[in-house]
C-alpha cells in the first residue's frame, strides 16, 4: 500500500474514532443541559354536591391561592379534565397567565400523559381524588398515601422529569386561601 493510501486511512479511522468517543460526550453534555420537565398535579378544589358540582366559597378561595401560588412557577401550559369542579380550580391560574384550559380525558391518562413528558416545558395538571396520585405514580414520581377522598384538597405536587431520566417529587400543601 503506498504511503498516501495508508496516511488517508489512518487518517480516517482516527477521524471515525474520535467521531465515536465524541458523539456520547455530546449527548451527554446535552441531556446535562437540557432543562427538565416539571408538572404540578393538583386535585380539584373543595367542590358542592351533585353529578358534576362546581367549587364551593372554600373551594374557590383554594383555586386562587392555587394561582397565587404557582404565579412565578413559569406554567405554560394548563391541563383539566373536562368537570366543573377542575376547570374552575384551573380557571385562575390560566386567566393570570393568559393561558388556555386544555382539556384531557381521565380514562386515556397513560398517553395523556406521555405527551406531557415528550412536549417538554413546565405543566399544571388538574384531576381527582384518584387521578392525581395516579398520575404522579405514572410520571415515574412518588405518589404517596391515598388521597382522603372526603376531606384532602391540598396536595400540589411538584414532579421534576431530568433529561438524564431522573424523577423527584416535592409534595407542598396549599393554604385554605382564607
Amino acid at each position: 500500500m503506498k504511503r498516501t493510501t495508508w496516511l488517508s486511512v489512518l487518517v480516517l479511522a482516527l477521524a471515525g474514532f474520535a467521531f465515536s468517543l465524541a458523539t456520547p460526550l455530546a449527548n451527554a453534555a446535552r441531556s446535562e443541559t437540557a432543562e427538565p420537565t416539571v408538572v404540578f398535579l393538583v386535585r380539584h378544589a373543595e367542590k358542592e354536591e351533585g353529578l358534576d358540582p362546581a367549587l364551593t366559597e372554600a373551594g374557590r378561595a383554594r383555586a386562587e391561592e392555587l394561582a397565587r401560588t404557582l404565579r412565578d412557577a413559569g406554567i405554560e401550559r394548563v391541563h383539566s379534565t373536562d368537570y366543573a369542579r377542575t376547570r374552575a380550580t384551573a380557571a385562575p391560574l390560566a386567566e393570570r397567565l393568559g393561558l388556555e384550559v386544555e382539556l384531557y380525558d381521565p380514562r386515556a391518562l397513560p398517553s395523556f400523559l406521555e405527551g406531557v413528558r415528550d412536549s417538554g416545558g413546565r405543566h399544571l395538571v388538574v384531576g381527582h381524588s384518584n387521578t392525581t396520585p395516579q398520575a404522579v405514580g405514572l410520571l415515574g414520581g412518588e405518589p404517596g398515601e391515598p388521597i382522603v377522598e372526603a376531606t384532602e384538597y391540598d396536595r400540589l405536587y411538584a414532579v421534576t422529569l431530568g433529561a438524564d431520566g431522573s424523577v423527584s417529587t416535592v409534595l407542598l400543601r396549599l393554604a385554605d386561601g382564607d
